[in-house]
């Protein structure tokens, strides 16, 4: 299959950009487990308030957070907000956003960027905890009590006006350490999100002490969030129409290439090729296994590319979320890649089996549909049934027997799928309880991991297709690959002007390919132009063969075959079958009109010399009596006419061609008598400076032949005219009186 990837090079820049954009297309799916853990993180549990960073702050507040910062911390900190009071400009705004601007002043954060905002939000969040956990503690006695005596004063008897953080602020560094040590010991278990998270509580219960409203917060946060998330849809949607689009085209574009390939392969191909590969089988090579490597190019540009992406992008962000549930994707992948590796083994033998029946079926089919006749004449239907039958029976068998191995895959992965899902539920919920992780992470963690999965799963999707595709592109690459025994020179000559058209045979032998005996043995003859060369002997004797070297359908084993002594394979096949007119032993009429199959041997051939063709041809009358004339339709094969009809009209279409050299194969032998007989008078008269070669069971039509060849065994056993091969060939005489009387023949 990868000796086909050279016909993936013109669609490289489709591939490039459908990759590109499969790029983004991930990168958006991966983003937005994100944003609905940001949801569920954020917008619910946090109320839309995203750092332990307040956007504002009373200064009696800040006046306790800052008690908990290093002098370094708390520097920074204040150069990140702006206090705020009656004499600031834009008081009035001001007071619109943060009511309670009117009872004192505030700070309000300055346009800092996010990593300023990341640096400071842990420092802030614990401060703020801090706090929190200060208040709490003086709100229960007990705690208060222990307090005390860290103290070493009695909080009950504080002086009037006077708080506890007012007397914090006051105390040496030693001692107030140990105070926020005691604090801090309430969250030192917890990681920086968890902080985060526990520090937007007491972030929110300030915003509403400013008077803001707090749901306006959460509401906003929600929608915004969920506009971006519908708005990387969209994007995602996009890029998939689009690269679904790319693919299709770049698939269809390489299976046209390729029909386009094998077929003007085929038509390089000499009989020898052919006899290597069967009508059936080309055709499913040019149909279904085509067709089969289409489907997959097109898979592989839109999964095969985009599921790599998927996996690493989710094992990196599910990792991001959390470390700790590592093995369970870890898990999940191999459990998948094990199953798929034994289904892929099973498989993959019965895919090659596939596709040689299939190339079975379609040799039954087309015997069947062409022998019709035949199999009616000889009462044969139940025979042929159970010919179609068995090879039926076994393509079933063989897809039935793939198809169940398949089935197992897709309930094996959802039991996969469905079970990763409950561990990470499982394992996220204690996680959660414990406060080691945040529930929007843990459901973040899930859709990464059912990403990774379902990557995964689109891998091995391919696995059904590649192994028949592997199949089908070997079969393709074979008829690609395969060597033409019949080429042209690489330095060819060109026939002279004016082209005379002698024929000579020079010693030839020849043998068919992985033949062990020749079937033509030292050949030579001389046919000239404006005379009759006749061919006669019995069946296999090798006088069609004899013909079809002529136009080099074969090359010949040895000796040479000279067209006005030029030896034809030191001319271009091009030339040297301009030169000819050929009618086939059998005769082959195309899809389309009678007028149409005459204009395929010259379609700039005039209307006069259409009707001088079918004239010679002696086809006028029948062609005439149609409605239609030579617009009538001929069906495919031409089945719509008689044999007789059929050879006449392949006689006509090799006349129309005017060409110095005919060859006629057995060509009248669908002809009555008369036919036959007023066809080779006029094609004495219309074709007088032409050499003519006939190849004939009869002895009638070669009667007047200017040179008659009697073959016996593929040798030459008798030459001359019909009075001296009477008299000097016992084999041409046997013939004759085979099929005359003696008063016939004188």
């Amino acid at each position: 299959m990868l000796k086909l990837v050279k016909y993936l090079k013109p669609y490289r820049l489709l591939i490039i950009l459908a990759i590109a954009l499969l790029f983004v297309q991930a990168n958006c799916d991966l983003a937005l487990p994100d944003y609905l853990s940001n949801i569920v993180n954020i917008g619910i549990q946090q109320g839309g308030i995203q750092y332990a960073v307040p956007q504002a702050i009373r200064k009696s507040e800040m006046d306790r957070v800052v008690i908990f910062l290093s002098s370094t911390d708390k520097t920074e900190v204040l150069n990140d907000y702006t206090l705020v009071d009656q004499t600031s400009p834009n008081y009035s705004s001001y007071m619109k956003d943060y009511p309670a601007l009117a009872n004192g002043p505030i700070y309000v954060l300055k346009s800092i960027d996010s990593a300023e905002m990341n640096r400071i939000n842990p420092i802030m969040g614990k401060a703020l905890l801090s706090v929190s956990g200060l208040e709490k503690v003086l709100a229960d006695p007990a705690k208060a009590a222990a307090m005390a005596k860290t103290l070493g004063f009695d909080l009950s008897k504080l002086p009037a006006g006077v708080d506890l953080f007012t007397i914090l602020g006051k105390l040496p560094p030693t001692q107030l350490a140990q105070i926020t040590t005691a604090i801090s010991k309430q969250f030192a278990s917890m990681g920086d999100s968890l902080i985060n998270q526990a520090g937007v509580v007491v972030v929110k219960n300030e915003y509403a002490a400013l008077g803001m409203d707090t749901a306006a917060i959460q509401n906003n946060y929600i929608v915004g969030t969920g506009i971006t998330m519908l708005l990387i849809t969209l994007l995602s949607a996009t890029c998939t129409i689009i690269v679904g689009f790319l693919a299709a085209r770049t698939a269809a574009g390489v299976s046209r290439d390729l029909r386009q390939g094998v077929f003007k392969k085929v038509e390089s191909f000499s009989n020898a090729e052919f006899d290597k590969f069967s009508t059936a089988s080309l055709i499913t090579r040019s149909t279904n296994d085509i067709t089969q490597l289409q489907m997959v190019v097109f898979m592989m540009i839109r999964m095969v590319f985009y599921a790599p992406i998927m996996g690493v992008g989710g094992i990196i962000r599910a990792l991001g979320k959390d470390t700790s549930m590592w093995w369970i994707i870890a898990l999940a992948v191999i459990v998948l890649i094990s199953m798929v590796i034994s289904i892929f083994s099973i498989s993959l033998p019965k895919f090659r089996i596939i596709q040689s029946l299939i190339d079975r079926l379609n040799l039954v089919l087309r015997e069947n549909l062409s022998g019709m006749m035949v199999i009616r004449a000889f009462n044969k239907q139940d025979f042929e049934e159970n010919r179609f039958d068995k090879a039926n029976i076994d393509l079933t068998d063989a897809s039935l027997f793939v198809n169940r191995v398949m089935a197992f895959m897709f309930p094996g992965m959802g039991i996969i799928m469905n079970g990763t899902s409950l561990l990470i539920i499982w394992v996220g919920a204690h996680q959660v309880a414990q406060s080691a992780m945040q529930v929007g992470d843990m459901m973040a963690f899930l859709q990464y991991a059912m990403q990774i999965v379902f990557s995964f799963m689109m891998i091995s999707f391919m696995f059904i297709f590649l192994p028949r595709a592997s199949v089908s592109g070997d079969r393709i690459a074979e008829v690609l690959e395969t060597g033409v025994s019949i080429v042209d020179p690489q330095d060819p000559r060109r026939f002279q002007a004016p082209f005379n058209g002698k024929v000579e045979f020079r010693n030839v032998s020849f043998r068919y390919p992985h033949a062990e005996e020749d079937v033509l043995h030292n050949i030579n003859f001389t046919a000239l132009p404006g005379q009759t060369t006749a061919f006669i002997g019995s069946t296999g004797s090798g006088k069609s063969t004899i013909v079809n070297l002529i136009p080099r359908f074969y090359d010949v084993t040895s000796g040479g075959i000279y067209l006005d002594d030029i030896n034809i394979c030191d001319v271009t096949q091009h030339d040297l079958r301009d030169k000819i007119g050929y009618v086939p032993q059998k005769s082959t009429l195309f899809s389309g009109t009678i007028e149409s199959n005459l204009l395929y041997a010259d379609e700039n051939a005039s209307d006069e010399t259409l009707e001088d063709a079918i004239d010679i041809a002696q086809a006028t009358e029948f062609i005439h009596s149609k409605p239609e004339g030579m617009a009538t339709e001929i069906a495919q094969g031409g089945m719509n006419v008689s044999g007789g009809q059929k050879q006449r009209l392949s006689i006509a279409r090799a006349l129309v061609k005017k060409p110095p050299i005919f060859i006629f194969d057995d060509s009248f032998s669908a002809l009555d008598f008369k036919t036959d007989a007023a066809l080779r008078k006029a094609l004495k008269e219309k074709t007088g400076d032409s050499t003519v070669l006939i190849v004939t069971q009869r002895v009638s039509t070669i009667k007047t032949a200017d040179q008659i060849i009697v073959l016996d065994e593929g040798k030459i056993a008798g030459k001359g005219t019909h009075r001296e091969l009477m008299d000097t060939c016992n084999a041409y005489r046997e013939i004759a009186l085979s099929q005359l009387s003696m008063e016939e023949l004188s």
